[in-house]
């Protein structure tokens, strides 16, 4: 199956490091061969990047790794095929308009059978399991709440229902932004840690790559990393639970009830 990266952070900084670990997994450590693509907010914008190149291979993702973009919220994907054929189409993540902004997503496992009806708005461009379960998740909150974006609680409490009933369907990980929160569900397996002070020096798994964070940061800088699997030897990663629907704003889980 695929891999999926998430940075969520209280001010803008750049995905370098994380990136280089992770996209040696597209072809080099591990066998995610079928195109990647990763999507940085910044402001009302987002900025994307996709190829279906291998990541290893890719000249755009050479470009991402010593590009410092710096941005709080950054989805990345690197994709082993289950559904549809190896092409730009099918690459994640997805972006999509909803209540005038830009909504990113990006899945990792599958889902069989998947034909979701009646999504009206939001049609599928390419022919994945994935962007037919993102167009269904924005449809329906679309049409939950025509008038406009909700409070987060609201908001949660439907894009679980959701996710729930989708989720029955197969392995359903992913990661979800809009830019102002970050949505991250845990079907069979995502971690991640959150970095801040007093800041220490990560080593990657992927690479023989180190960085002493105390000598990029400031004392106020707060920065949660997302992942299918840890990207770091020496750091701490927490396992997201199965079932688990976390919201990350400002480089933390929100750890408060949203019932």
């Amino acid at each position: 199956m695929c891999q999926l990266l998430g940075m969520n952070c209280n001010v803008p900084t750049d995905i370098c490091f994380s990136f280089e670990g992770f996209s040696a997994r597209g072809g080099r450590t591990d066998h995610h061969s079928d195109g990647w693509g990763i999507a940085f907010f910044e402001g009302k914008g987002c900025r994307m990047f996709l190829d279906a190149q291998p990541s290893v291979a890719s000249p755009v993702a050479e470009l991402v790794r010593n590009y410092p973009i710096h941005s709080t919220h950054v989805i990345a994907h690197i994709r082993k095929a289950t559904q549809g054929e190896v092409a730009l189409h099918n690459c994640h993540p997805f972006r999509r308009e909803l209540w005038g902004q830009y909504w990113v997503f990006a899945h990792n496992g599958n889902l069989p059978d998947f034909e979701p009806e009646n999504l009206g708005f939001y049609q599928a461009v390419g022919n994945t399991d994935s962007e037919k379960a993102f167009c269904m998740m924005l449809e329906t909150l679309r049409s939950r709440f025509p008038e406009g974006k909700p409070d987060i609680k609201e908001l949660y409490s439907v894009l679980q229902e959701i996710t729930y009933t989708i989720a029955k369907l197969g392995i359903f990980n992913y990661l979800l932004s809009d830019g102002e929160h970050f949505f991250a569900y845990c079907s069979t397996k995502l971690s991640y840690i959150v970095r801040q002070a007093p800041f220490a020096a990560a080593h990657l798994i992927d690479q023989d790559m180190t960085v002493d964070f105390r000598e990029v940061t400031t004392e106020r800088d707060r920065v949660a990393v997302i992942a299918t699997t840890p990207l770091t030897d020496n750091e701490v990663w927490t396992q997201i639970q199965p079932g688990e629907l976390l919201v990350f704003q400002d480089g933390l889980p929100l750890k408060y009830a949203f019932s």
